[in-house]
């Protein structure tokens, strides 16, 4: 076939001789996000988080605080305790609210339900001695939001808050030690490694225990939804736990309490299924 732009050397585009008239376009021209060559902008845990405005329930000061966009971030699985497994974020990170002005911190689901009395006690034991947070940096390390559900959970003890608070705010401490030690085990094998992740499963246990100490007690004293589970669910949690933290009988025990539930739905069912053929292999 002849060449169409045979002659172009006169003006010094020789170069250009090969060219197609109907070929594909010059991949260079095309617009940000035409067709599968486009390069598609790689999506990072800073794109998913924003400073929402709260107003502190204690001493009435406006701030700013680090949260997920809603419908941003995508389930991937859970584990047998139900703690939820994100893609690109462990949005767990971010569940604690802090006042950088006087020290109040709870979980969200918690943090604007403070009476007078509560709030004194805060204002009395916490802010007198809070020297604040550290607010830089787009997003917050484990090792952040760790101490911010810690610092919740003193708050939970001197507010005096309702026995699930105080169980569930050490379900999520103990939901981000796992994380940070699964972070850890991706990143590196390492001896060192090793022994800091053993220290941080010692830790998890310690709050799985102390999480389902207090969910058994909250439940002959508190009225369901308890932290926004209803009664069975509740029930297969403390199962759960029950057997994380060693305790078999007690876990077989209320796992036949699901199984026997009238009002119970096939998925928990299931799951207490499950739970009960993990039970058969400790």
């Amino acid at each position: 076939m002849a060449n169409l732009f045979s002659g172009l050397e006169a003006f010094g585009l020789g170069k250009m001789s090969n060219l197609e008239v109907y070929g594909a376009d010059d991949k260079s021209n095309k617009k940000p996000g035409d067709g599968a060559e486009a390069e598609e902008k790689k999506i990072v845990e800073a794109d998913l988080i924003f400073d929402k405005s709260y107003t502190c329930p204690v001493c009435d000061k406006e701030f700013k605080a680090k949260t997920v966009k809603t419908g941003k971030v995508k389930l991937i699985s859970a584990d047998t305790d139900l703690r939820p497994k994100y893609q690109l974020v462990d949005s767990l990170k971010y569940d604690a609210i802090v006042c950088p002005h006087c020290g109040y911190s709870a979980l969200n689901r918690f943090f604007n339900y403070m009476t007078s009395a509560q709030a004194k006690l805060i204002k009395e034991q916490i802010s007198a001695s809070f020297k604040g947070i550290n607010t830089e940096g787009e997003v917050l390390s484990y090792d952040d939001a760790i101490a911010r559900h810690k610092l919740a959970l003193v708050n939970t003890i001197v507010k005096k808050s309702k026995l699930s608070e105080r169980a569930y705010t050490c379900l999520k401490t103990a939901w981000l030690l796992r994380g940070k030690a699964e972070s850890m085990q991706a990143e590196s094998n390492k001896t060192e490694v090793k022994a800091q992740v053993e220290q941080l499963q010692k830790e998890e246990l310690e709050f799985l225990t102390n999480a389902y100490d207090g969910f058994l007690e909250a439940f002959s004293k508190e009225m369901f939804p308890m932290c926004g589970m209803d009664e069975n669910t509740m029930t297969y949690l403390v199962a759960e736990l029950a057997r994380r933290v060693g305790k078999y009988e007690e876990s077989s025990r209320w796992i036949s309490k699901v199984l026997t539930a009238r009002d119970a739905n096939e998925r928990i069912k299931t799951k207490a299924r499950e739970l009960k053929e993990l039970l058969k292999q400790n």
